[in-house]
């Protein structure tokens, strides 16, 4: 089972449109305008991803509804989390497809931070609405050991940390 989309709302909806169209390369398909719950109105905006008819980013475009002034686009600010801790991911099939993506980014004028977690290997940058989003590629299986480490760490009070990442690097758009 996989997800048919993740709705977001959009601080500035062309600012999206050109990042996610414009630089990720997702297609805007559709709109659905409809008056919102509580008040307002809103146009919810579909992009297709891999020109896949059944996977989708969307967004909201919110007007008129009650306390927009205050409404926290940054899905870390909105939740008071430590930035980076939620975020989306978009998986690639190659190391050659992930460095694409972070020379991408970084021509577009984008800071990039690369990690090698050791089972995964990562590109993260933020959207206009300051929200992280990675694109990853798995780099190794899991074992019966990853999973019984799992499970002990459900019951755990204290810090037993994980290996430190193989790679960290930051890779700045100045530099491109």
């Amino acid at each position: 089972m996989s997800y048919h989309h993740l709705a977001l709302a959009a601080k500035d909806m062309k600012a999206i449109h050109a990042f996610y169209e414009g630089i990720m390369g997702f297609e805007l398909v559709k709109v659905e305008i409809a008056p919102v719950a509580g008040g307002g109105w809103g146009k919810h905006f579909f992009y297709r991803m891999d020109g896949d008819d059944s996977k989708f980013i969307a967004f909201w475009e919110l007007n008129e509804t009650p306390g927009q002034v205050d409404y926290a686009y940054d899905l870390n600010e909105a939740a008071k989390t430590p930035q980076g801790t939620n975020h989306y991911s978009f998986s690639v099939d190659t190391p050659e497809a992930l460095e694409g993506w972070r020379q991408k980014w970084n021509i577009a004028g984008l800071d990039v931070l690369e990690i090698d977690h050791n089972w995964c290997h990562s590109v993260y940058t933020r959207d206009p609405n300051g929200n992280m989003i990675e694109f990853c590629l798995t780099t190794g299986s899991f074992t019966e050991d990853d999973r019984t480490r799992a499970l002990a760490a459900l019951d755990e009070r204290e810090m037993n940390a994980s290996p430190p990442p193989a790679m960290m690097k930051q890779w700045l758009a100045k530099d491109a």
